[in-house]
């Protein structure tokens, strides 16, 4: 049986009294599309921030391909092959769509801290930015301030930031959040394309791009995974329907 992308065992975690994360165990599959889905205040991002290193867990054990995570420095978890986006966008607004791309290749092409690279001239370096920004259709923004892009686009172009590091293991945390049903589908399909065999865990309240996206579906609610399953198993699940009130009939 093959090492999982991701596995969680009994993972809590404590601010002060407030139980947020009650014994959380998941595992995710190598390539697997894996969504997390719940209502509001349900501990989603806080299990997010604890995969990612953000947060150190109360409790349990988190593994990065058999490789214990928990309580690691974000830096050092991103370094290991994972990679995240946020909520709100977080890019270097200042700067052009192609420099933002760069700034994220850095790392992995192997730039580290070194001041005296003239990255005008790094051809290899830049090649690779422009196929990024071809993936992530952004090319023919490519000279334009980050600041001036639409939402929609600002939020493309966080996703090109986030899997130009190389990781095989991306978090995204709504990343369709803010956007118009078209715009949307626009992101369900652009996701598909860019994380094509690397595995994707994504938090998203839009349950026609879960339900579009996810191999798998885990459902939280109060800091306790109710359910993990196919979307169809999902949607007929009745602990599920329960929780969301009739809505995934929506979906």
């Amino acid at each position: 049986m093959s090492t999982p992308a991701l596995k969680l065992v009994d993972v809590h975690k404590h601010f002060g009294n407030s139980h947020i994360i009650r014994g959380v165990t998941l595992e995710v599959k190598k390539g697997e599309r894996h969504a997390i889905l719940g209502p509001n205040g349900a501990g989603k991002s806080t299990l997010f921030n604890l995969i990612s290193g953000r947060f150190a867990p109360s409790s349990g054990t988190i593994e990065l391909n058999g490789q214990p995570i928990h309580g690691l420095p974000p830096y050092k978890i991103n370094r290991m092959g994972l990679s995240r986006s946020f909520q709100v966008t977080n890019l270097f607004h200042r700067m052009t769509v192609f420099e933002n791309i760069r700034c994220a290749l850095l790392w992995s092409k192997g730039y580290r801290y070194s001041f005296w690279h003239l990255l005008g001239w790094q051809k290899e370096l830049n090649e690779e930015a422009e196929h990024i920004l071809e993936r992530i259709r952004l090319i023919g923004r490519r000279d334009v301030q980050a600041s001036l892009l639409s939402y929609a686009e600002q939020r493309a172009l966080e996703i090109g930031a986030t899997i130009a590091g190389g990781a095989e293991v991306i978090l995204l945390d709504e990343p369709t959040a803010g956007m118009s049903r078209t715009e949307s589908d626009q992101a369900v399909e652009l996701l598909r394309e860019v994380t094509e065999g690397k595995t994707l865990l994504v938090v998203e309240h839009d349950m026609s791009v879960v339900f579009n996206l996810a191999d798998r579906i885990s459902v939280v609610v109060y800091g306790q995974i109710i359910a993990t399953d196919t979307p169809d198993r999902i949607r007929e699940n009745k602990a599920v329907q329960e929780a969301y009130l009739g809505q995934l009939e929506v979906a």
